[in-house]
């Protein structure tokens, strides 16, 4: 038995632990969770009121782990993010007080209502996972997700993210309005008290720790790297793209990939694996050109016209 089958139990049991918050969302659930097993962190982009905190609260719940909420606010700091260091008048020395991003899953809510100075305190902590204040670098705890959340409607008193933020989530997903049946019962479930307060720990931190490792261990075979560098190049030579996918896209890809394989019981990646998964891990990564934007060109639509382009590994053309 390979280690990777140990993924699609852990997966099932946090999903449908997070499903009795967030209802009728499995999808957008498994999404986080593969960023959870890469180790990665993850933007959701959607209107208010779809469930983006209660989503990344039932996680923490589900894993046992710890969890820190940073509302962003135009007026916030980098130190309301990172700490600060206090002079202690006691032992006449500086002591470091430790802000919310040291936590082990931290919600970044509206991330772009901050000011570009206060955004970029977050970009140490999720690449290198350690914060630098005053000369001091403090390690930050594992496992470390950071999970965004911003408003694609409202753009009075926000900062569009800036491309080095944007390039260090592996993943934006979208929630979306629930089905008709998913809202009654979302109705019925807050009746008397919100479901989030009877959410139990189901798996333990060690278990989440494992399975990271275990997807570590899953084959990716050298035609389907050259297909994920054919796909993030493909975009970089797009007509209607500015700026295409970094490399850093295509190890999102790469990465994902073999979270979304191990999730399914394999320790091997298929094409497939990486279609399903190259939206989600490189379309926020586009910037379109000016000329396309007038058309209403969407980063999406580039990346399926590059699906549908590019060969698959193995594909033979029909006689």
């Amino acid at each position: 038995m390979t280690e990777s089958n140990c993924v699609p139990a852990l997966v099932s049991k946090i999903a449908d632990n997070v499903e009795r918050v967030i209802m009728g969302k499995r999808h957008a659930i498994e999404q986080t969770l593969l960023a959870l097993l890469c180790e990665g962190h993850l933007l959701i982009e959607d209107v208010p009121g779809l469930g983006k905190t209660m989503l990344a609260r039932a996680i923490a719940r589900s894993i046992g782990s710890q969890f820190s909420r940073i509302q962003f606010t135009p007026d916030m700091l980098p130190s309301d993010v990172t700490g600060v260091s206090v002079f202690n008048q006691k032992n006449q020395e500086f002591e470091f007080r430790p802000g919310p991003i040291f936590a082990q899953i931290v919600l970044a809510d509206e991330i772009n209502r901050a000011t570009p100075k206060t955004q970029a305190a977050l970009l140490e902590a999720m690449e290198e996972r350690q914060v630098t204040v005053d000369g001091e670098t403090y390690r930050l705890a594992r496992p470390f997700l950071v999970l965004a959340t911003q408003n694609p409607i409202e753009y009075e008193g926000t900062f569009p993210l800036p491309e080095a933020q944007i390039d260090r989530f592996i993943m934006r997903i979208r929630l979306g309005y629930p089905e008709r049946k998913h809202e009654i019962a979302i109705l019925d479930s807050q009746r008397d008290h919100h479901p989030i307060e009877d959410l139990q720990q189901v798996v333990s931190v060690a278990e989440l720790q494992a399975a990271q490792e275990a997807v570590k261990t899953v084959y990716v075979d050298e035609q389907i790297k050259q297909y994920i560098v054919a796909l993030t190049t493909a975009t970089r030579q797009h007509e209607d793209v500015y700026l295409g996918a970094s490399p850093r896209g295509s190890l999102a890809l790469f990465k994902t990939a073999r979270a979304y394989a191990a999730a399914q019981g394999r320790d091997f990646v298929l094409p497939d694996d990486v279609k399903a998964l190259a939206s989600a891990t490189l379309a926020h990564r586009l910037i379109i050109s000016p000329s396309a934007r007038i058309k209403n060109v969407d980063p999406a639509t580039v990346i399926q016209e590059t699906l549908n382009t590019v060969p698959i590994p193995g594909a033979r053309v029909a006689p």
